[in-house]
């Protein structure tokens, strides 16, 4: 993925040991079960050779916001020369007009990587209130104001369940500690344009 324009801005040698008289063989059956119980118990202490688990919490000392983008598809190929970034952002008012669509945090925003199913993102964020937290597409160009419904699309937010009012009430606030849970499933066959929340739409 290209750089963001959001803002304007050998020889093989074979050693041979000569191999040893093992010493497990000196060991008497009891030392051995003794041995190996203590190994168990070790790899039992230690999750054995078990994988790294994903993050599920915001990291000790970040205030903000974290969570986990899922796609359910991968990005296609159709979108793939054209798309800039995927962004997570957050408003303290829902945006009113386009020109409003500048005032996010945090600026700039990371990046969601899409090269993978999921990502645990955290992003920092003042104390506060937050109408609006929304994922973002961008296709690449300088955004302005005046070609933001060409170059941006949301392609979710995050919402109470309950309500169906167009931004779905989704209020976070931040308190001085990571915010937990604010999660995101992205359908790359689904995105909405931005005109969408500012109507009407031009054709």
């Amino acid at each position: 993925m290209r750089t963001s324009t959001l803002f304007r801005p050998e020889t093989a040698v074979k050693l041979t040991v000569r191999a040893r008289a093992p010493k497990i063989a000196a060991m008497s059956g009891r030392a051995w079960r003794a041995a190996l119980g203590g190994a168990v118990a070790l790899l039992a202490c230690n999750e054995g050779l078990a994988p790294t688990r994903a993050a599920t919490t915001c990291p000790t000392g970040v205030t903000g916001i974290c969570g986990t983008v899922s796609f359910r598809v991968p990005l296609p190929d159709s979108l793939k020369t054209s798309t800039d970034a995927v962004f997570i952002v957050a408003y303290r008012n829902f945006p009113t007009a386009p020109e409003s669509l500048f005032h996010f945090l945090p600026l700039p925003p990371p990046v969601i990587p899409t090269t993978s199913p999921s990502y645990f993102y955290a992003l920092p964020l003042p104390n506060g209130r937050y109408e609006w937290v929304v994922a973002v597409w961008k296709r690449v160009g300088t955004l302005t104001a005046q070609n933001a419904d060409s170059l941006l699309r949301e392609i979710g937010f995050y919402r109470d369940a309950g309500d169906t009012t167009t931004h779905g009430s989704g209020i976070v606030v931040v308190n001085a500690t990571g915010t937990d849970s604010i999660d995101f499933v992205i359908d790359f066959g689904n995105m909405h344009r931005i005109c969408s929340y500012f109507p009407p739409c031009p054709p």
